[in-house]
Order: structure tokens, then sequence, then C-alpha cells
């Protein structure tokens, strides 16, 4: 019998998960995942996809006090330091003083979003509707909110598999951290479903496979303490480099899903590929 194996949530887009023994999962996705953000001084999202300014997230964790509709209350912690509540002096003074240029946490961002997107100079890893970039250059690129004003870079909900991740490990000679790539639902599934299929998650929830989730810088970077490995994406580009539907090549790991039945996940959750 196949199971959910962890659930991960990250309040805070580009900040460290928060591990849940369950949680309610909606169209929107699960509750409280990503519905705060930084901001830099030139209202650009923050996000690790360009680690010279945001590459710090990853080491500054955010836990909800709630879930549903009370889950706006935050608190945010940098490395060394004490928990903080979001939208307040204090957290955003620790977090410029941790990234090293001012910043601000918000949940009600300016409407038109960017963020600052570096591109890999690794051999494969730019996707063909990327082409005319430079690799190693800095571009700024759109930034898709929900409805309900979270901040996704394409998908509500994001999934993989340990028959993936055991099959990354041998490609790479070593274990491989799911944190780095920043699942909400680890699955214990011999392989990636493919796009289109349906998976039945504990009693209630449906959900869909849409696309491969294309990579980025992100997975090589440090997570907490897992240490930085630039040499994973020359892993991920030699093995990992799929057509996606509709969009092209592109080096991708782990997989997006749209909520068909909304419904609670929980570990151990029996998973069923229908």
């Amino acid at each position: 019998m196949h199971r959910v194996l962890d659930i991960r949530r990250h309040p805070l887009k580009s900040a460290a998960a928060e591990h849940l023994d369950e949680v309610v999962v909606t169209a929107d996705g699960l509750d409280g995942d990503r519905i705060w953000t930084c901001l830099g001084a030139d209202d650009t999202v923050g996000s690790a996809k360009q680690p010279r300014l945001w590459g710090g997230l990853l080491a500054v964790t955010a836990s909800l006090s709630a879930q549903g509709d009370a889950a706006a209350d935050m608190l945010v912690t940098v490395p060394g330091g004490k928990a903080l509540e979001a939208g307040g002096p204090e957290a955003d003074a620790a977090l410029s003083d941790w990234l090293g240029h001012p910043v601000r946490l918000t949940r009600h961002p300016p409407k038109q979003l960017k963020r600052h997107h570096w591109w890999p100079d690794e051999p494969g890893m730019i996707p063909d509707w990327a082409a005319g970039v430079e690799p190693g250059g800095d571009d700024l690129v759109a930034v898709r909110a929900g409805a309900d004003g979270r901040f996704f870079d394409f998908g509500p909900l994001h999934l993989v598999t340990t028959g993936a991740l055991a099959r990354l490990g041998a490609e790479h000679g070593e274990a491989v951290d799911p944190a780095r790539f920043r699942p909400n639902l680890i699955l214990d599934l011999p392989a990636d479903p493919e796009p289109g299929q349906r998976i039945a998650i504990g009693a209630d929830l449906l959900v869909k496979t849409v696309v491969p989730t294309p990579r980025c810088v992100i997975p090589s970077l440090a997570h907490g303490a897992a240490p930085a490995d630039p040499a994973l994406l020359k892993t991920l580009a030699s093995h990992h480099r799929v057509d996606v539907p509709e969009y092209g090549r592109a080096t991708c790991f782990g997989f997006y899903a749209e909520i068909l039945a909304a419904g609670t996940a929980r570990t151990g959750d029996e998973v069923r590929v229908l």
C-alpha cells in the first residue's frame, strides 16, 4: 500500500517548510501555503530563484498560528534570532539584516508582480520557452498570484515521489534531500504519474497531475542542513530534461497537480493512482 510520507507547507515564499501531520487542501492548495512574501526595495517579490538577493530566505523558518481563514498570523525566525510576528517592524528589520538589503513582509503586494530570476549557466537548465535569455544573467519576470493572493510559481500543489527521488539519488551518486525541491506532499510511489492521471489521497482528496515541474537554481542551493550542491544541476540536466506538454523541453523534477476534490491530507494516508 502506498502512502503520504510527509506534508510540507511554506507559509512564506522561499522560506523553509513547516512539517505537518495533516492539512486541509482546497482548490487553492494547502491551507496557508505561500500566503506571505518578502518585497524588496524595488517592490519585487522575494524568490530564491535569484540567490544573490534572496538565497538566505531558504534558511528562514516561518510558521502559522492556525489554519484556514485565521492563517494570516505568522512567526518568522532568522538563524540565531527569535520568533517575530510578521507584519511588524521587528520582523522586517531582522529579515533585512539577515538578507543584507531592505525588505518587508506582506500579504498584500502591488498588483504588478515581478521577481528577479537568475538563469543557471549549466547547459540544459534553460527551458525551451526561455531560449533567448542569457545563461548566468538576471531577468525580471512576472509572478502569478492566486485569486486569494497566494504566491505560486505555477500550480497550487507540488508533489514528489520516493521512486523519482531514489532514481535521482542513483544518478547523482548520493541521496538527494527532497527539501531541495520544496514539495507540498511526498508520496510513496514507485514513479511519478503521467500528466492527466488522477491520484486519490486518503478518504476524500482527489488531485490530477498537470505538468512536470521545471527546475531552476534552487535545488543546488543550501537548504538548512543540506549544503550547497552545484553538481546537482548537471545531474538534473543530464537525466531529467523532458517534454513539458504545450511548453517545450525543460529540466524537470516533481510535478504540479490540480485539486479535483477538496479534502484533508494526513501523513500515512493511502495513495492510489487511478
